[in-house]
């Protein structure tokens, strides 16, 4: 059951946290190759700013772009033209375009996992057939990968960033730890973390908004905002709006069958 694949946490109010003035944030949490969704979720936007009306936009993808879903070569190719074309727009590096890049640079522990957590619909999203896939051992498939990818799209993930803050936010992938100051972070636990985040109940030096970790709906805390809302097993690929005081979301709704753990 989908149910199983998300965090039950129950959400609690918003904090009262603010942008400054004049600026507008959407982020957008766990695409994991989607297209679908993304120019479902970009057009959302596009029709939620044009009502909102002016203001300094800026996009951030909160990371985990790639892998599970069908299309992620698609999701990079559409992520680089919106960079293009679209005013500002940042880029989170998930763990699972970390590992994307280890392979790519025949790290074979990473091309191992790479596999295992949805590398294969990756893969075949650049053209390689299953059969292929599956006749090709680790060392063949390095180089096939290399065939297959095109630079652009490796120096694009490799020039994601580790953190974003802006006012009252702090933008990561997977959380921070908890002990730790913000200009302290380790980049494994901004792309990795788990519990000892998640289970954190007090205030942080800013209200941390990210992605990794699915829930049901958008996961409000006092101290952080999860916004995975596991789009490549539910159909629901969430952007959060910040400008202001004001939080709000935009989200993309739909059902896809669950075939994988975040």
């Amino acid at each position: 059951m989908i149910s199983k694949l998300f965090k039950s946490r129950t959400a609690a109010k918003a904090p009262t946290s603010f942008v400054p003035e004049g600026q507008r944030i959407y982020a957008v949490g766990d695409i994991h190759g989607c297209v679908d969704l993304l120019d479902e979720l970009i057009a959302l936007i596009d029709t939620d700013e044009a009502q909102r009306g002016p203001a300094d936009t800026t996009l951030i993808f909160l990371g985990d772009i790639v892998d599970r879903g069908p299309a992620s070569a698609a999701v990079i190719e559409r992520l680089r033209g919106l960079a293009e074309t679209r005013g500002t727009v940042r880029f989170l590096l998930g763990n699972h375009e970390e590992i994307f890049l280890g392979a790519l640079d025949g790290e074979p522990k990473a091309l191992r996992l790479f596999c295992r957590i949805g590398g294969r619909e990756t893969i075949l999203s650049y053209g390689m057939d299953a059969a292929e896939y599956e006749r090709l051992d680790y060392e063949e498939l390095v180089q096939r990968l290399g065939d297959l990818v095109p630079p652009a799209h490796r120096d694009f993930m490799s020039a994601f960033e580790d953190m974003i803050v802006i006012g009252d936010y702090a933008f990561v992938h997977a959380g921070v730890r908890p002990d730790a100051p913000l200009d302290r972070q380790r980049p494994s636990d901004l792309r990795w973390i788990r519990d000892p985040f998640l289970d954190h109940r007090n205030k942080l030096e800013k209200i941390i908004v990210h992605g990794h970790t699915m829930t049901d709906e958008v996961d409000y805390r006092n101290h952080r905002i999860g916004v995975d809302t596991g789009a490549y097993a539910s159909g629901k690929l969430t952007a959060l709006g910040l400008e202001g005081g004001e939080t709000w979301q935009v989200q993309t709704t739909g059902s896809r069958a669950p075939d994988a753990t975040s």
